[in-house]
Order: structure tokens, then C-alpha cells, then sequence
């Protein structure tokens, strides 16, 4: 595997690993490794498939849910300011929202996957397309009621994660995500990481693709069936309705359409290196700039979701263990191991990774066009993570 870029002295062994996963990927990766903000690691390797040429050192591809990282990071910085409380409920930024009797509802709910409002009613009549336009979807969000109480229970809002939160960062700021993510995160560290990506940057993006088909909706609702969920409850349903929704908008990144849109939960577009520059510049200073106090990393980093129980009968869908949420970042466990106790972050569909482990002073990212579907443990192109732990340790 031809493997381009360098690794610093010490960190062969990353580059080794990273070279033999993507030996035997159809498609092309990067990976960047940041320690006590400079960069060591920075590799790019294999082929934008679509377009029929190397993924090189420029390429840009979506990076489906890190972005939900970026998102958080906002959202921190906004608190640090006063703008925004953790604790305080959503309706003192945002009074509309108590529709549905959402009123208790807290900001940390929306933040660690734990309001209850995990995707759409598939009653509500609206597309997988209008989700990447706020005023379509946002007004049904405001009435519509959890299917758990808020706080209850943790379960993945894969793009209403993103809608929630971005309509608090509006009513606080008076502007969208992608407006406050350029002005105070982009702009500040010369990323190239876009949430709404500029027409003429286009021409970089390597479009993603699956070797093989993934299931259909209809598919994963027999398959849950046959698990012991009950597939008719309003639960099931809205879940079963946002994983379709939610792959149809993964198609839809393949476009202009997808990839110019707005979408504060999964439609970011950056290569490796910006997205571990950003996680570096969340535990340290990247070239002057820090973008999080020490003590808002420790409270984003501790665990709100441990003694959560799943919804209804959605734990008989947990392969390995739970997944675990700080505020707006994922904690490890078995399948995202990261770099262990310590590390935050968050992956993203086909295998994107982007996560800080502040003990070490380490950030990382790893960005890839291949889309990997693996139901349980770690993607099998993480191989480095493990060498980089080797380096670390010492």
C-alpha cells in the first residue's frame, strides 16, 4: 500500500498499521494524530473510488456524526460564556419546546442522547429531506412528546441530536451552527471543515460508497422482530423511522444538495488533519489557540448516562456495551475504544473517528470513504488506535 504524508519519530508503528487496514479497503483514508498540539502523525492512503483518483494528502469527505462533535464544542463554548446552562430547562432559551409536555426537559438531555426524541414520528409526514432544512422539521419537534422521559433513558439521536441543539445555539446567538462553527472554531484554527460546504471546495470531496449493500428498513424491522421488540410501538416505530430517514440522508451527502445543507448532526465535510487540529485545540493550544477551558473538557468528559436503562425493550438491541455520553461526546467502551479511560469524541458512520485523550496531550482523526457497516467492536481499520496506545504507554 502506497502510503503518503510522514509520522514523526516514534510513531512507525501507527503508520504500519494504518498502511496494512487500508491495504485491503476498496477506498482511500486519512489519518492524523496530534501530541501537545503539534502534529505527529499525518497519512493519506488508497483511492477516491467515485472519481477514479488518489485520496491524497486535499481530499474531503462528509464526516457523517464527528460532526456532532463540532456541535458540542459550540454549545461549550457558548456555556463558558453564560449563554448557555447545562442544567437550566430547554424552554428558558427556547419556549416553544414544551409542546408535547417536553417542559422538564434539561440542555444535558439534549446533549447526551437522553431527551426522547431520537427521530421524527413517522406520522408527521415529513421526508428525510426536510430534515436538512430547519423550518420543515424544527416546528414538529417543538410538539411533539418523547417516547421516554427526558432523562430516563439514552438512545442515539442520530440527525435530531443536531436540530436540537441548533435551534438553541439560534434562538442564543441568532445564528445557525454553520455560521457560529466558522466564526469561532474554522476561521480561529485555518481548518478546512465545513458544516454547509462552500461550492468551490466541491471539486475536493471524495463521494462515500458501500461494497456491499446495507439493509433496508424493512429488513432491520424483521430482523429487531426477531430479537423480541416489539416492532408496532410507538418507540419501535419512531426508531425504525429515523434509521431509514437517517440513511436516505446519507445518500443525500453524496450530492450538492446534501453536502451544501446545514445538518449539525452529520453532515460536516473536513479531512482528517482539521479534525484532530480541533480536538487537539480542545485539551491545549494549537498554534495560540484553545478553544475550551480545562474544567469545561473535565465536566464534557464525565459520564451522564450510566445509570440510564434502555427504553422500552431496546436493550435486546445492544451488541457489547452501552453506549456512553458526556456531554455531547462519546465516552469509550468496547466498540470506540479511542485511547481509552479518558479519551472523548465521536465517531461517525463507515468508520469516522475524531477524539482527544487529554492525559496523554493526544488528539486524533481518522476519516475514510468506505462505508463499513460493523454491527459490533471497533472498526477494523482502527488497528492504529491500539499502536498509538503502544507509543503512548511508553
Amino acid at each position: 500500500m502506497n502510503v503518503g504524508g510522514y509520522v514523526s519519530r516514534g510513531y512507525e508503528g501507527v503508520r504500519d498499521a494504518f498502511a496494512l487496514a487500508q491495504s485491503v479497503d476498496e477506498g482511500g483514508a486519512q489519518l492524523c494524530v496530534y501530541r501537545h498540539g503539534a502534529k505527529v502523525v499525518d497519512l493519506w492512503a488508497g483511492r477516491d473510488k467515485v472519481g477514479d483518483r488518489p485520496y491524497g494528502q486535499d481530499t474531503l469527505t462528509v464526516i457523517m456524526s464527528c460532526t456532532k462533535g463540532a456541535t458540542a464544542t459550540l454549545v461549550h463554548r457558548l456555556a463558558e460564556r453564560g449563554l448557555i446552562d447545562y442544567e437550566a430547562p430547554v424552554t428558558d432559551y427556547w419556549p416553544q419546546f414544551a409542546g408535547g409536555g417536553k417542559g422538564a426537559a434539561r440542555i444535558w438531555h439534549l446533549l447526551s442522547h437522553s431527551v426522547g426524541l431520537p427521530g421524527l414520528d413517522p406520522e408527521s409526514g415529513l421526508a428525510a429531506l426536510d430534515l436538512l432544512r430547519p423550518e420543515r422539521h424544527v416546528p414538529a419537534l417543538e410538539v411533539m412528546a418523547p417516547v421516554w422521559e427526558p432523562g430516563a433513558s439514552c438512545h442515539y439521536h442520530p440527525v435530531t441530536y443536531g436540530s436540537l441543539l441548533g435551534e438553541v445555539v439560534r434562538r442564543v446567538t441568532g445564528k445557525s451552527v454553520a455560521r457560529v462553527f466558522e466564526e469561532e472554531v474554522r476561521a480561529s484554527l485555518g481548518l478546512d471543515f465545513w458544516i454547509g460546504l462552500p461550492a468551490e471546495e466541491e471539486p475536493r470531496v471524495a463521494p462515500h460508497f458501500q461494497a456491499t449493500p446495507g439493509p433496508t428498513a424493512d429488513q432491520i424491522a424483521t430482523m429487531i422482530a426477531a430479537m423480541g421488540v416489539d416492532v408496532t410501538t410507538r418507540l419501535a416505530r419512531v426508531v425504525l423511522h429515523s434509521f431509514q430517514q437517517t440513511n436516505e440522508l446519507i445518500e443525500s451527502m453524496n450530492n450538492r444538495e446534501g453536502r451544501a445543507a446545514e445538518l449539525p448532526a452529520g453532515n460536516g465535510v473536513a479531512d482528517a488533519a482539521s479534525l484532530a487540529r480541533m480536538y487537539a485545540a480542545l485539551i491545549g493550544e494549537v498554534d495560540g489557540v484553545r478553544l475550551l477551558k480545562p474544567e469545561t473538557v473535565a465536566n464534557a468528559r464525565t459520564l451522564r448516562t450510566g445509570a440510564m436503562v434502555p427504553a422500552g425493550d431496546l436493550g435486546k438491541l445492544q451488541f457489547g456495551g452501552p453506549l456512553q455520553y458526556g456531554l455531547g461526546y462519546e465516552l469509550p467502551r468496547e466498540a470506540t475504544p479511542m485511547l481509552g479511560a479518558g479519551s472523548f469524541g465521536h465517531a461517525g458512520a463507515g468508520g469516522r473517528i475524531g477524539f482527544a485523550h487529554p492525559e496523554s496531550g493526544t488528539a486524533a482523526a481518522y476519516v475514510a470513504n468506505t462505508m463499513l457497516a460493523v454491527p459490533a467492536g471497533p472498526d477494523p481499520r482502527w488497528t492504529w488506535m491500539g499502536e498509538l496506545g503502544k507509543v503512548i504507554a511508553g
